[in-house]
């Protein structure tokens, strides 16, 4: 067990952290013009106006990062107040962070200029370490999420800006750079602190419940609502429209299809919970690279069922074998929600991009695909150079995919063998998957539990004793007299040893 001295100053490390934040806001962020009061002699609002008029949008957002996520990992049954609580707390240290890492790479005059869109985008990247979480959850200490999370949003800011404005890739919904990166990050973080292989099996707790799978549905149900927002939100015009079109339209066909393939391979042919909690939103993150791109209805439809029955047959057959075989605890399953998805949506972005002219998108091309126009302003060193036929677009939408897996994993490698072999703690295998460790817990309800555990341990015992006596004792009463003197007040310890 670790002892209290360690567990208080994990907690001064954080707030440290925040106290560096802190330094960083006050010496290089300022307000963009447009959050600063305008002249007396303005005319309009102007950009200010659009600023503001994405606030529907961020609040969509929202609700899908610190709701949406949050509870779709409570499906354990007893890591629901850390699935919550450390979703808020991690989401709310890397909005901070990212604002500061995609800020240092856009600075203008030593300064990073703070608006609703670099919130926003800042929101976004606060999904990148959630979706990694998701690969390590239950498994890991909050100095160990935190260090991840640092480590994690420092890379995606540098991968993002190197698909998005060198590379020039088109990804409206983030597939690549947020979903492929969190998710392959993740797994090589789990991969690197994989169990011994005497110890691969299942934790006692790495289960649901059908309470914690029904709060883990309401999860599920703000995210697929809220989707279109999260692909939409850095779309404009007539894009932005498509981008909601195309991801409900994707998100409705992978709901489908996931119940249809779920009942068809589960056990029985009964509908999986855990199917239906994560590959009803695989075709939200399958058409996110090319939501705003013209697919056609069909095309999303098409897409959406893709995601769905590869999404399912990757719970059903592909987990289990990677634990089996490799060792790998995803215990979200966040290749099947996140990774193969993405990389559904990059092979799509290749094959629309071929496609693309400037007779089919006009005065769109420059803002969906920049760096197939001759001019567009930017300036950013595009590699390349501008003029890019449909061909060579496509080759870089495969090799923006290509590039993010290798720094995704590669990234994720050497942090899980920082927080393993450093000074970091370790969880034990007990000590999975269980708030006790980290929260207070009603104690009546841990009352409960203890009792009916030793009560149950005793009958087995008296049992198999030749007295007849011991077995015909009603052991409950007894121990609900001699509660206080058989288990103390800190019975962390009691517990793990009657498991």
């Amino acid at each position: 067990m670790h002892s209290p001295a360690a567990k208080v100053s994990g907690y001064v490390v954080l707030m440290i952290v925040q106290i560096i934040f802190l330094v960083l806001f006050w010496l290089f962020v300022r307000y963009e013009k447009t959050a600063l009061p305008r002249a007396i002699d303005a005319e309009d609002a102007g950009s200010a106006n659009e600023h503001v008029s994405k606030y529907p949008q961020f609040q969509d957002i929202q609700v899908m990062i610190f709701i949406g996520f949050g509870f779709l990992m409570t499906f354990l049954r007893k890591y629901g107040y850390s699935a919550t609580g450390f979703t808020l707390f991690m989401a709310a240290l890397v909005v901070q962070w990212a604002v500061l890492m995609k800020g240092f790479l856009h600075m203008e005059g030593g300064k990073i200029s703070l608006s609703l869109e670099n919130i926003i985008d800042a929101d976004i990247a606060a999904a990148v370490p959630l979706i990694s979480m998701g690969a390590l959850l239950g498994r890991t200490t909050p100095i160990q999420l935190l260090c991840m999370s640092v480590f994690e949003v420092a890379l995606f800011a540098a991968n993002e800006y190197l698909a998005l404005h060198v590379f020039s890739i088109c990804d409206c919904g983030g597939s690549i750079t947020v979903h492929a990166f969190g998710a392959y990050f993740g797994l090589a973080v789990a991969l690197m602190l994989r169990p011994a292989s005497d110890q691969n099996e299942a934790g006692k707790l790495e289960g649901a419940s059908y309470t914690s799978d029904i709060f883990a549905m309401i999860g599920t149900t703000f995210l697929w609502v809220y989707w279109p927002s999260f692909n939409s939100v850095l779309a404009d015009g007539a894009g932005g429209e498509r981008a909601i079109l195309n991801t409900f339209l994707s998100l409705a066909a992978a709901t489908v299809t996931t119940f249809v393939v779920s009942a068809l391979v589960s056990h029985e042919n009964k509908l999986d919970m855990v199917h239906v909690q994560n590959s009803t939103l695989a075709g939200g993150v399958a058409v996110g690279t090319v939501c705003n791109l013209l697919l056609g209805a069909h095309g999303a439809v098409l897409i959406g069922i893709i995601a769905g029955t590869v999404s399912v047959l990757g719970y059903r057959y592909l987990t289990p074998w990677m634990t089996a075989n490799l060792r790998l605890h995803d215990t979200c399953g966040v290749h099947n929600l996140h990774g193969m998805p993405a990389l559904i949506s990059a092979i799509a972005s290749a094959i629309y991009a071929s496609m693309a002219s400037v007779g089919e998108y006009q005065s769109e091309l420059k803002d969906i695909f920049p760096a197939m126009v001759g001019t567009n302003g930017t300036e950013t060193k595009i590699m390349g150079g501008l003029g890019r036929n449909a061909t060579s677009q496509a080759g870089y939408q495969l090799f923006g995919i290509a590039v993010t897996l290798l720094i995704a994993i590669g990234g994720g490698i050497l942090t899980g063998a920082v927080l393993k072999y450093t000074n970091f703690r370790n969880l034990k295998k007990d000590e999975h998957h269980q708030d006790e460790h980290y929260w207070e817990v009603p104690a009546a309800e841990n009352k409960e539990e203890y009792l009916n555990m030793l009560a149950k341990l005793l009958d087995d015992d008296a049992a198999n004793s030749n007295s007849q006596s011991a077995a015909n004792f009603n052991w409950r009463p007894f121990l609900l007299r001699n509660w206080n003197a058989i288990v103390p007040a800190n019975n962390l310890y009691v517990r793990g040893a009657l498991h």
